[in-house]
């Protein structure tokens, strides 16, 4: 019997698994957390991947400004990394912004080669002012951040 994956826009029944998953990553240092509540007042925002009914994976898109968004939160439960799961949500994201008529999608990633295979190519985080006046001024790493930034051109 073979499960079908499926991207779907998340609602506010997947709070609870969105939450969890999320909070994986945070607690080794690698995705900042998100509240409840928080992903309740953004849960327009994310798109979440199913096998057989099963919430496994999510990720979000946020807008930082005329022309750019930022994929945000993109995770995959443990147990089903390197199924395809982060592909396809990223692909999904890609679409969402395409459709919003948005020509620039980046990234703050430890997973460089993921994005790379996904189009994606390494810039300066500098080159994001957007990002930087909105999200990293407020984070504990601002002066000593090692994610990598990428982006893709939709254009």
């Amino acid at each position: 019997m073979t499960t079908t994956l499926t991207c779907r826009q998340a609602t506010a029944q997947d709070i609870d698994t969105l939450y969890d998953i999320i909070q994986g990553y945070a607690e080794k240092g690698i995705m900042l957390p998100r509240t409840k509540e928080t992903l309740s007042v953004q849960i327009d925002t994310f798109v979440v991947a199913e096998i057989g009914g099963q919430l496994v994976g999510c990720g979000s898109l946020t807008r930082l400004g005329q022309d750019l968004v930022e994929i945000r939160s993109l995770g995959v439960s443990d147990g089903y990394k390197g199924q395809g799961i982060g592909k396809a949500l990223v692909n999904s994201l890609l679409h969402e912004a395409k459709q919003q008529g948005i020509p620039k999608v980046m990234a703050l990633t430890y997973e460089v080669a993921f994005f790379e295979r996904n189009g994606f190519t390494v810039v300066e985080k500098e080159i994001f002012p957007e990002k930087v006046w909105r999200d990293c001024i407020h984070c504990k790493k601002q002066h000593c951040c090692d994610e990598i930034a990428v982006l893709k051109r939709l254009d």
